[in-house]
């Protein structure tokens, strides 16, 4: 396991990755967004030799307002624009995998709303077999979470990734998802976001242990399917201090769950 943290788009980046490399990250997990961190302003020769320094991996973020599905062909086709300049500054960083929300079309149905995303998808994959940089989708609460919704936009496009958001699989569901998710897409997920909240609508980014999460059930569905990869804790507080106390919340339920799943059973 892996464990990083998201840059805050309108604070300074230089300073975010020094802090994270000089308090053991193994990652950052670089959102591309302004005021601060807009890919058109990033120096990608620049910032890997400030990651190389700080011993920091790169794992790919972009922003969830970019319309993907977008009825009006030039808005979707600015929001491609934006997303291949992502990608050529994640490739340039080194970076494997870079994710995507997905759009919605307001005022169309269900079916055209879908059709759009899987179309500037697959245009993003295509991209990206030069690019060197894999695509992966978000589960997004309320139109791409379960299962099903996920279904309509993974099985179509077989190299897509899936990015588990376990904090969006608790919201708008009776109950935490995660562990149907991963019974269907396993072999497909490449990237966790690991964050707390109270369930309901609001997605809060609390600090492990904050909310009313059952976070070491998320952590035995990860060890279940044998996922050890990374995992961003994308908890948001001004205080950094939530940020450390969450990742030793996280290693110390993922060290508890691998003894108890090795211990001899009874009989």
């Amino acid at each position: 396991m892996l464990i990083g943290a998201m840059n805050h788009p309108a604070r300074d980046l230089a300073q975010q990755v020094t802090w994270l490399g000089e308090n053991g990250f193994e990652f950052i997990d670089l959102t591309l967004e302004p005021p601060a961190a807009a890919s058109w302003t990033i120096d990608p020769r620049q910032i890997r030799g400030m990651l190389e320094a700080a011993h920091l991996g790169v794992v790919g973020h972009t922003a969830p307002f970019l319309p993907i599905a977008s009825p009006v062909e030039e808005l979707r086709k600015a929001a491609l624009f934006e997303l291949r300049r992502c990608m050529d500054v994640l490739h340039g960083l080194g970076a494997r995998w870079m994710n995507v929300h997905p759009g919605v079309s307001p005022m169309h149905g269900r079916g055209s709303t879908v059709e759009r995303n899987l179309e500037s998808l697959s245009e993003l994959l295509e991209y990206g077999k030069d690019a060197g940089v894999g695509v992966m989708v978000e589960n997004i609460p309320g139109s791409f979470n379960t299962v099903e919704q996920l279904s309509e936009l993974l099985d179509p496009l077989p190299a897509l990734g899936l990015h588990l958001d376990i904090g969006h699989a608790n919201l708008m569901t009776p109950r935490n998802i995660t562990e149907d998710v991963l019974a269907v897409y396993a072999t497909r997920l490449r990237h966790v976001h690991l964050h707390d909240n109270r369930g309901g609508t609001h997605d809060l980014h609390l600090p492990l242990g904050a909310g009313e999460m059952d976070i070491a059930g998320g952590v035995r569905a990860l060890q279940a399917v044998r996922y050890d990869g990374t995992i961003t804790l994308e908890v948001f507080s001004g205080d950094w201090h939530y940020l450390l106390h969450s990742r030793e919340v996280l290693r110390q339920m993922w060290a508890q769950s691998k003894a108890e799943s090795s211990k001899p059973t009874a009989g």
